[in-house]
């Protein structure tokens, strides 16, 4: 029948959907491998992708049950979840790749002063002290700090944010495209018949 055909569109929900689970898998592995490592101390920042992970997992689910069973009812609510989850994820890539070094140094400011855990894994990781100047009567777990040759993190981290935030933000305007695929898809594919009823039934 083609790939405008019931099979074709079927098997590329399906594929997608696969794609997606793949792809919470990956971030919940990623999460709990750095957390065992030691890589990552933050409950929030492991906990928070571990359950973006978990919620695409049980998405990408829904959708390939659906997907496979041509089941009306969970396709309509995976395709407005799809929906919903591209509009959120659109506008945070588009401001990942919109924004500027000024609004990036308020971001990371603030994020460095809501977070203990993360200051000392920012710390250890790229050695230096303090955000903007070292307080050389405070402590850090940088391996520079015994020798009082520590720099300011400020500089050190916003080389990278930059680069970071559009990669980012490049990676989540390509998946909020996918998704937008798969609406068009589970909408397409809930209005097509299945060759194998009953070729008087619509389902």
């Amino acid at each position: 029948m083609g790939c405008a055909g019931f099979t074709c569109s079927k098997h590329c929900l399906c594929a997608l959907n696969i794609l997606y689970v793949m792809v919470s898998l990956l971030m919940i592995g990623i999460a709990a491998w750095g957390k065992w490592f030691g890589l990552v101390s933050s409950f929030q920042v492991v906990g928070g992708v571990i359950g973006v992970g978990v919620f695409l997992f049980f998405v990408a689910l829904a959708g390939l049950i659906g997907a496979m069973k041509h089941h009306q009812v969970l396709l309509f609510f995976y395709m407005i979840i799809l929906f919903l989850v591209f509009i959120v994820q659109f506008s945070v890539s588009s401001a990942c790749l919109a924004i500027n070094r000024e609004q990036q140094d308020q971001l990371l400011e603030v994020g460095w002063n809501n977070s203990e855990s993360t200051r000392r894994d920012v710390e250890k990781s790229i050695n230096c002290c303090g955000f903007r100047q070292v307080d050389p009567n405070g402590s850090c777990d940088a391996a520079c700090f015994p020798n009082h040759s520590c720099q300011p993190c400020a500089d050190k981290i916003q080389e990278h944010a930059g680069k970071v935030l559009h990669f980012v933000g490049g990676i989540g305007l390509f998946f909020s495209f996918t998704e937008i695929l798969g609406v068009w898809l589970t909408y397409r594919y809930r209005n097509q018949k299945d060759p194998r009823a009953n070729p008087s039934a619509f389902l």
